[in-house]
Parts: structure tokens; C-alpha cells; sequence
């Protein structure tokens, strides 16, 4: 039997894998060169030797006891930075997915929502849109020259991306689920918040709360990233030890992030248990 012939025993879609395959690839090529990407020069020996002896120095990681409560102190103000932009953003959120969801719209429910409902959704997505559309990190760098170096620059600019993308996932959840039971309500005379409350949220809430921890968990990445523009915590710190090729204090904060991204997961999980 010819090798065409057995492979199209194992597997009959072979020929059409092969096709979209080889179109990826042909694809790819010209964004790889667009963008320089050149994998194995990591494999050339000048490349190599830098990369040894710049991991060489995160072994071993530091812990003097005041950089040990240097690191506990940039953490906790990292996580706070975190949790008060991720509460902002809940507050702008919520009321944007309650304006803005068609399932809880009143004039939609005769099939066809009325003009200004209609419009004013179509507004509160836009305003989501542009919200989202601005990294956090161009928001920072905005809010640093407003309210000076610290913490509150990077407060506001999660506040002000993660509302838009909370915004528009909670809505996308709401939307997808089953809406007979809200429509009821409506229907019935319930307001939207009832609507929400009893028919809505007990149906999404393991999702939307796992949602929620996820943007948590990225909110404390970008916590970190966002120190490196002057927004203080842990990236400030990182920054700084970066800065002074220290790469013992490096090694110690990446392994501290990497425990609070592991906090971050197993919150999620349990949440997910609880409200399953």
C-alpha cells in the first residue's frame, strides 16, 4: 500500500490538515519577518554564555531578614493596589453591564427595543470600548503626571481598563444565558435588579466570580508592571534591583509574584467549589 494510502487510513481529513497547515505557515512567514523573529540566535554561543551567567545570578535568591520585610511590605501595597482597582472597577462595571445587557431591557422584550434604550446602549459599549481599548500602562503614565508617583496612579488606571473589560464580560455571560426565566420577571412586572438578583446572577455567579478572580490575578501582574513607571509596589522594587543587576533581590520577587499568582489560582478554584 502507498504511504498516501495509509495515511489516509489513519486519518481521512489528513490531506485538508496538511493544507491549512502548510497556509498557517505561509501566513506566519511574513508577520515573522515583519517582526525580526529570530529564534535561534538564543542558540549561538555569545547568547548562550549571557544567558547563563544572567540566570547565574538569581541562584541563590536573597533573604536577609530587611529585604525579606522590604519585599513583604512592596507586596502587600502591590496586592492593595490590585484589590482597590479591581473594587473600582467592579463599581463602574456593574452599572454599565446593568444599562447595557439587551436581557434586561424592559422595551426589548416586544422584540424590537425602543429607540432610546437602543442608543443608549450602544453608548455605554462604546464608552466600554474606549475604557479597555487604553492599556493600563498608557493610563499610569496619564495618571503619574496628574497625581504625582505612587500607588493611586496605578489604582486608577486598572480602575479605568478593567472596568471596561468587566464591563463588557459580564454582559457577554448575561447574554449567553438562559433568559426565559428573566424574561418572566420582566414580563411580570420585576424590575431589572430583580431580574438580575433572581433570575440572572443565580445562573452566571461560579462565572462571573471566577471571572472576577481571574481579572484579579492580571490586576496584580499588572500592579507589578505598572511600579515600573512609578506606580510604586513591587515593580518599583523589581525595577530598581533590575536596574543594579541584583539579581538575587530578582529572583526572590518573581518567586513571591509567583506565589501570589498561585494564591490568585487557588482562590478561584475554591470560589468555583463553593458556588458550584
Amino acid at each position: 500500500m502507498s504511504a498516501a494510502g495509509s495515511a489516509a487510513l489513519r486519518d481521512p481529513a489528513w490531506l485538508g490538515r496538511l493544507f491549512w497547515l502548510c497556509a498557517g505557515l505561509a501566513l506566519l512567514w511574513p508577520l515573522g519577518l515583519a517582526t525580526e523573529f529570530r529564534p535561534w540566535v538564543l542558540l549561538e554561543p555569545d547568547s548562550l554564555r549571557v544567558s547563563a551567567r544572567f540566570l547565574g545570578d538569581f541562584f541563590p535568591p536573597s533573604l536577609q531578614p530587611d529585604f525579606l520585610l522590604l519585599v513583604a511590605r512592596e507586596t502587600w501595597r502591590t496586592v492593595a493596589m490590585a484589590t482597590a482597582g479591581i473594587t473600582l472597577a467592579l463599581l463602574l462595571a456593574i452599572p454599565l453591564t446593568l444599562l447595557s445587557t439587551r436581557v434586561l431591557s424592559v422595551s426589548a422584550l416586544s422584540g424590537r427595543m425602543a429607540a432610546g434604550p437602543f442608543w443608549l446602549r450602544q453608548l455605554l459599549r462604546w464608552l466600554m470600548i474606549g475604557l479597555r481599548s487604553v492599556p493600563e500602562l498608557v493610563w499610569a503614565l496619564v495618571f503619574v503626571r496628574v497625581v504625582g508617583l505612587g500607588p493611586t496612579a496605578g489604582v486608577l488606571a486598572i480602575a479605568l481598563t478593567y472596568g471596561g473589560m468587566l464591563g463588557k464580560v459580564y454582559g457577554e455571560i448575561l447574554e449567553s444565558s438562559d433568559g426565559q426565566v428573566g424574561e418572566a420577571l420582566l414580563r411580570n412586572g420585576g424590575s431589572r435588579l430583580q431580574t438580575f438578583f433572581y433570575a440572572l446572577l443565580p445562573q452566571n455567579a461560579a462565572e462571573l466570580c471566577s471571572y472576577t478572580v481571574y481579572r484579579w490575578e492580571c490586576a496584580i501582574r499588572s500592579s507589578v508592571v505598572l511600579g515600573f513607571v512609578g506606580a510604586g509596589g513591587l515593580g518599583q522594587q523589581l525595577d530598581g534591583s533590575m536596574k543594579m543587576f541584583n539579581g538575587a533581590e530578582v529572583s526572590t520577587m518573581l518567586l513571591v509574584f509567583m506565589a501570589l499568582v498561585a494564591l490568585a489560582d487557588r482562590t478561584s478554584a475554591w470560589l468555583r467549589r463553593v458556588l458550584a
